[in-house]
């Protein structure tokens, strides 16, 4: 029998839950109980993935809490954090998670009563607010606190992006009055609408942000009705959600384009198509499943006759990412799922030949043609030469 896929009730009432969660940790007290906090288990053994979702999504595992002599510290600290999120919500006030780190230090520094519930990094502090979202099951965002992370640097001549902002005014975007500036969404896409002027053929999210703009400098944009995007390498919650909000409102056809290596594969591509376990609350909306792998392919290696990097076992980094891949094999459900096969092939033939090529290879295929990147992916596009 297939597991039952958990995806987050949409709408909730934060403050209304927090109160509960307090007032039945009172009560328990109350009656000499000890109080038990249980949050979603985000990692990799507790995710599941359905190809017809597209998605990771948690499984039944719980991080559970009780008070006792070692989780005192913990629990206390939850209350403190919680309190104080919530008292954000309350006056709209947004803040990032460093800040809260300091506005934690100083409400420990005005009150010597606290002094027990101190930091001694911001690490400490993240990993109490990221149980707290987990706890809640909800993101990050909806308690009004942010990452510095944005989305992609994004081109194009046709798109029109409109913002509504949190005083109730809306903001127009036409992406083709900003020369080479790039449009960057804040990590917010959510408060985003998307309209197209003409028919957008494709969307094209590229690993590197350099080739990017090396497209859109030799004029793709211009030649080509298309959204060309650089998601600076392992995507954020902002490079995510954007490509999610323009799979869904434009309906475009979605390539990935990036370097045939295990870390791009399994850290990159997988992140941005099907989420991760690190935020399996979040994928739902922070993922673009209908996202096609465009970058170097084997048989490109071969048919362009590309510059391939050995990888040498002995360099731990190049160790670890082959050891990861072969991890991914052995337990991650994106990669045991059949309908991915073709992507396991790639990791198999990596793992084999221990070789790794960068999408910059295809610049070497005709040193001469500054458009020649820019045909190849045209093509593999039209031929339908992608995973």
């Amino acid at each position: 029998m297939d597991k039952i896929i958990r995806i987050r009730k949409l709408t909730k009432d934060i403050p209304k839950e927090a109160r509960l969660l307090c007032d039945t940790m009172l009560t328990e007290l109350e009656n000499a109980n000890r109080p038990v906090l249980e949050a979603v288990k985000c990692s990799l053994d507790n995710s599941l993935y359905n190809p017809k979702v597209g998605f990771l999504t948690p499984g039944d595992k719980k991080v559970r809490t009780e008070l006792n002599v070692s989780s005192v510290q913990k629990m206390a600290r939850v209350i403190f954090m919680l309190e104080r999120l919530m008292m954000k919500l309350e006056s709209n006030a947004v803040h990032t998670k460093r800040e809260l780190y300091y506005i934690a230090k100083g409400e420990v520094k005005s009150n010597p009563h606290l002094k027990p519930l101190d930091f001694a990094d911001q690490d400490e502090s993240d990993s109490i607010i990221d149980f707290i979202g987990d706890m809640l099951e909800v993101y990050r965002e909806e308690l009004n606190c942010f990452a510095n992370d944005r989305g992609g640097q994004t081109y194009s001549q046709q798109l029109v992006v409109t913002e509504k902002l949190p005083d109730g005014a809306v903001a127009n975007v036409d992406l083709s009055t900003l020369g080479t500036t790039p449009f960057q969404p804040k990590n917010r896409p959510q408060s985003l609408s998307l309209k197209a002027k003409k028919k957008i053929d494709f969307c094209l999210v590229v690993e590197s942000e350099g080739t990017a703009g090396t497209l859109v400098a030799n004029g793709m944009t211009k030649r080509h009705n298309c959204i060309v995007m650089g998601a600076q390498g392992v995507p954020s919650n902002g490079v995510r959600g954007w490509c999610k909000l323009i799979q869904d409102q434009l309906k475009v056809p979605m390539f990935f384009f990036g370097d045939l290596d295990a870390y791009t594969i399994q850290n990159i591509y997988r992140t941005l198509k099907a989420g991760s376990a690190a935020s399996l609350i979040r994928n739902a909306d922070f993922s673009a499943p209908e996202v096609h792998f465009l970058g170097v392919l084997p048989e490109d290696v071969k048919k362009y006759d590309l510059f391939c990097y050995n990888v040498n076992e002995k360099d731990p980094v190049e160790a670890r990412s082959l050891k990861k891949a072969k991890d991914a094999l052995a337990n991650d459900p994106f990669f045991q799922d059949k309908k991915n096969k073709r992507l396991v092939s790639v990791l198999d033939w990596l793992i084999k030949n221990k070789k790794r090529c960068e999408q910059q290879a295809y610049f070497s295929v005709d040193a001469r043609d500054p458009q020649i990147v820019e045909k190849i992916i045209i093509e593999k596009i039209r031929k339908g030469q992608y995973i």
